[in-house]
């Protein structure tokens, strides 16, 4: 078949050594994280802004309700798209999302200077675990497009 009559297939069901290396990536994230001392919430909201960015429903399925249960301000998650205009975001957590948005859209913002932004508000390793929790999250929202992945919903 060509065009849009052939079924995606589910590269995480069809290659799943490779999707298990990925969840192990994002664990190791994780405590790289935690041990940088950044927020569960902080890493959750910039999750969210990623897979807006990227349109990735899934992702948004997992990552908007564990940013609420993480303790963020749902007012913060309603208004992500608009951060910028909006003055509830701390100068952490505008650095990280400045961030986000450069590592996804490297050729439309100036990722530079966002690495500087952060790094006046974060210590390198916690500039360095941000930066590898950005790039998973981007990974794994293109692994859910491939495979149209459908919305999770809670139990």
């Amino acid at each position: 078949m060509s065009g849009g009559d052939a079924e995606r297939p589910c590269i995480d069901k069809v290659q799943p050594l490779t999707h298990a290396a990925m969840i192990e990536a994002a664990k190791s994230s994780r405590a790289a994280s935690k041990e940088a001392g950044l927020d569960v919430g902080l890493i959750e909201l910039v999750n969210t802004r990623v897979s807006q960015i990227n349109g990735c429903v899934t992702c948004l399925s997992v990552h908007a309700p564990a940013a609420r249960d993480a303790g963020v301000d749902p007012l913060k998650i309603d208004l992500l798209p608009a951060w910028r205009d909006a003055d509830l975001y701390t100068d952490v957590e505008r650095a990280a999302l400045e961030l986000a948005e450069a590592l996804t859209n490297p050729r439309e913002l100036d990722l530079r200077a966002a690495i500087a932004d952060a790094s006046d508000v974060m210590s390198t390793e916690a500039l360095a675990a941000l930066e590898w929790a950005i790039v998973l999250i981007n990974a794994f929202n293109r692994v859910s497009i491939a495979s149209a992945h459908p919305p999770r919903r809670r139990r």
